[in-house]
């Protein structure tokens, strides 16, 4: 790697950013993008961007052969995390499956009777208010926030933070009852139907799941097609 492309890769990683290094395999010419955005010696075609795209959203290198010359994409995508709002019965099965699933997980939740080390070993817990958690947790493009709290005191000021950031993944537990007065609290508060479509309602995949557990299993799936598959998540 060129020493300039890894400077600015260093620097992008540290500032939580999402980069591709495209290498020409036989010339040697590189082209470094940065959050979609970059110069170099190789032309992203409209093919080669599309390949990257593929392979920021797998979250792996892949070799490409496009006119005629073969280009290898690395990824360095910043680390995946899940911010969970509710220290809850749900919360349990949901933060071993997350972590299995390459997730660095942390549990928001003020109410300390939940949040206590004894239910969650080994896990990052935060008593703050969740608003003032979720400003300093500062969520980006590789975060998904889950609010189980089905308390509108706690769930509201987290999903406020939420839909004023890059998390690419918001879900709320919750049938459409409850969806539907989250939706009026929102839009007093400034919210439109573009931020409520972002929001998971009742938060997972549909597959029936009733214990907590699958539903655990159903929020991980569903954070996992919208990561790797965002395109078929918003359909």
């Amino acid at each position: 790697m060129k020493l300039t492309n890894l400077t600015a890769l260093n620097e992008a990683r540290a500032a939580g950013k999402s980069v591709l290094l495209f290498s020409d395999v036989e010339r040697g010419a590189e082209t470094l993008t940065i959050d979609g955005e970059g110069s170099g010696d190789i032309e992203i075609t409209t093919a080669l961007k599309e390949a990257g795209e593929k392979a920021h959203n797998e979250d792996r290198g892949r070799l490409v052969e496009i006119d005629n010359k073969r280009i290898f994409i690395q990824v360095f995508n910043p680390a995946r995390r899940i911010v969970i709002v509710g220290a809850v019965h749900i919360a349990q099965p949901l933060v071993p499956m997350a972590r299995l699933a390459g997730y660095a997980v942390t549990i928001v939740d003020p109410r300390g009777a939940w949040a206590t080390p004894e239910r969650f070993p080994d896990i990052e817990i935060d008593r703050r208010w969740p608003d003032e958690a979720l400003e300093a947790l500062e969520p980006d493009s590789r975060t998904a926030i889950v609010t189980l709290t089905h308390d509108p005191k706690l769930d509201d000021p987290a999903l406020t933070v939420a839909l004023r950031s890059d998390a690419f993944y918001i879900g709320a537990l919750g049938g459409k009852k409850t969806a539907g007065k989250r939706v009026a609290r929102l839009t007093e508060a400034g919210f439109g139907p573009a931020d409520f479509a972002r929001i998971r309602g009742p938060v997972g995949l549909d597959i029936g799941a009733i214990s907590p557990a699958e539903i655990a299993v159903s929020i991980v799936g569903q954070i996992t097609e919208t990561l790797h598959r965002p395109e078929r998540a918003a359909a």
